[in-house]
């Protein structure tokens, strides 16, 4: 009954997430409708097609994948012809006849107590919104993997969609009312449905060119899975340890989940778990701005080598924390960059990284032959730990004379992070998680004007200049704006890139002065660098990390995008 509960919770939380937001539009279509007759139809389409597509990704991966796809373009077949007889409601009758047998004519008055229009409207809706999925989803349907496909697992699936069109139906509620006092106040029902019809085809047309996920990139959803963990944890579900104890032979923690959801692969074709079954596999989840994961790939890189001929397979799965980093073309350059040679899967939709129910970067999980996960470690760090469990695990599967140890090359920003001298710890730049900002206007949403502080205290920082601040980064506007920040660590970082995609000449002082011999890898003596990408940035690299000191950077073009400091 708990899991039932969850599952219902978690898609009440549905809501919340920006993957929603291309769905809102054809619900509200029929908000100004009664409800029983038009609303609850179409949620209750929504809801059943939802777990009927979702079933099929927990019966059969590629079927399903392959099912999904197609049911997404019918579906904006039909959202377009809906949105059309919005627009032209002389034409509903003829043009509905033959979709629906009865001939409703879903844009005219007639149409506002038929439930088959509304139904077959929600059904094309929840085609859309199948993918949208939280944690709490992916725990379900990494059961259903487990166990195998029941109807429980199909029971969960509904009470998960059921909760969803709850949230919905709520919002479409308070929609109704919205629209029925337009109505009421300037008379314009029918040029409000055109207006609907509008709105429809603009984002169906959005939708159908995948203009709407650059759009929802730009969202992050960190804060709603964030949210639907701590409801998970509060109804009972306990965390991990952050690494498997060893000491003897490995425990089993659990199955091998589908690496299914990826948007595409980089060095490999797509990779499946019967795949790899007979093979030890590690599994490395990363994203290619993030410090820790940066000095843990050239481990993770030298394993792949040493081992592989061992019988040892890696798989790199890129999951994002930026909006940049969904972008196959930025992962791409950046595996390039790295020296990756090993499969990786791009997973900017978060599928495989819900199907682990992971919440670290970096993080590593070991396979057996018989696909059983034997190991894990979250996070930087126990690296002679994991090359043990991988050897481990690879004597146990008949290796007979192991490579010796792997060598690591370590290097620039790679290069081990000096723990003993840090005192600052990772900063991020937008108002969902920033803080020590000490600005005297406050940091603010929206386009405004700053001045650095008088003073500095170690860990706060401020800007100065003309800034638009977002949830997950602040933009320059214009030329001659800057950051300080008051550190103590040997290395500073600084995730940054360009919102018009064009080169940002940029220069940093400490202390006032040019760097020097404590400049970062990516700038001169003189301090001079150059945003030529969305990514990590190491802009300082102290020779005497002990003391306190305060990094200024100066923007000499506008247009430059500022993530987060991270420090080594």
């Amino acid at each position: 009954m708990l899991l039932f509960l969850l599952a219902y919770l978690g898609g009440i939380l549905t809501i919340l997430s920006p993957c929603i937001l291309p769905v809102l539009p054809f619900v509200f279509a029929r908000a100004d409708r009664p409800f029983l007759r038009n609303g609850l139809p179409l949620l209750a389409g929504m809801a059943l097609t939802f777990a009927g597509v979702a079933t099929l990704a927990a019966v059969g991966g590629e079927l399903a994948i392959t099912a999904n796809n197609v049911g997404r373009w019918i579906a904006l077949v039909l959202l377009a012809a809906f949105a059309l007889l919005l627009v032209f409601p002389a034409l509903a009758d003829r043009a509905m006849r033959p979709l629906v047998g009865l001939g409703e004519r879903l844009s005219s008055k007639g149409s506002e107590d038929r439930i088959g229009g509304s139904l077959l409207l929600g059904v094309a809706t929840g085609l859309l919104w199948a993918p949208c999925a939280g944690p709490i989803l992916g725990i379900i349907l990494t059961g259903a993997a487990l166990s195998g496909t029941s109807s429980t697992t199909t029971g969960l699936l509904l009470a998960y969609s059921l909760g969803a069109a709850t949230s919905l139906a709520l919002a479409l509620l308070v929609g109704g009312k919205v629209f029925a006092a337009m109505k009421r106040s300037i008379g314009a029902g029918e040029g409000v449905r055109r207006l609907l019809g509008v709105l429809i085809l603009i984002g169906v047309g959005t939708i159908a060119l995948g203009l709407d996920t650059r759009v929802l990139a730009r969202l992050s959803t960190a804060q709603t899975f964030a949210f639907e963990h701590r409801l998970a944890r509060a109804l009972g579900m306990e965390g991990e340890e952050l690494t498997t104890r060893t000491g003897g032979t490995l425990p089993v923690e659990g199955v091998l989940p589908p690496l299914d959801g990826a948007i595409t692969w980089l060095n490999s074709p797509p990779l499946t778990r019967e795949q790899l079954k007979g093979k030890v596999v590690l599994i490395d989840f990363w994203t290619y701005s993030c410090i820790n994961c940066i000095r843990s790939v050239p481990y993770v890189r030298a394993w792949a080598e040493q081992y592989r001929k061992d019988g040892l397979v890696v798989i790199g799965v890129h999951s994002p924390e930026f909006a940049f980093e969904k972008d196959p073309a930025n992962v791409r350059k950046a595996i390039a960059d790295f020296g990756i040679r090993y499969p990786v899967a791009v997973d900017s939709n978060l599928a495989i990284w819900r199907a682990f129910d992971n919440r670290y970067w970096p993080a590593h999980y070991l396979a057996d032959a018989q696909g059983r996960i034997r190991y894990h470690h979250f996070g930087e760090g126990s690296t002679d730990q994991t090359e043990a469990a991988i050897r481990s695990l690879l004597a146990e599967n008949g290796a007979m004379r192991l490579a010796a140890k792997a060598k690591v090359d370590l290097k620039g920003a790679s290069a081990a992070a000096d723990f003993a001298s840090i005192r600052s710890r990772e900063t991020w730049l937008g108002t969902r998680r920033a803080r020590n900002f000490a600005s005297p206007e406050g940091l603010r949403d929206g386009e405004h004007r700053y001045r650095l502080p008088d003073f500095y205290q170690l860990n706060f920082w401020g800007f100065e200049g003309r800034w638009n601040v977002e949830e997950e980064r602040s933009v320059l506007l214009q030329p001659g704006g800057k950051i300080a920040y008051e550190f103590r660590a040997r290395d500073l970082h600084l995730v940054l890139g360009s919102a018009s995609g064009r080169p940002i000449r940029f220069q940093v002082l400490i202390d006032g002065k040019a760097p020097g011999n404590d400049r970062g890898m990516d700038i001169d003596a003189a301090g001079n660098g150059q945003i030529t990408g969305q990514r990590l940035y190491q802009l300082v690299r102290q020779q005497d990390p002990s003391r306190e000191r305060l990094f200024t950077i100066t923007f000499l073009d506008p247009g430059a995008e500022a993530y987060a400091f991270t420090f080594g």
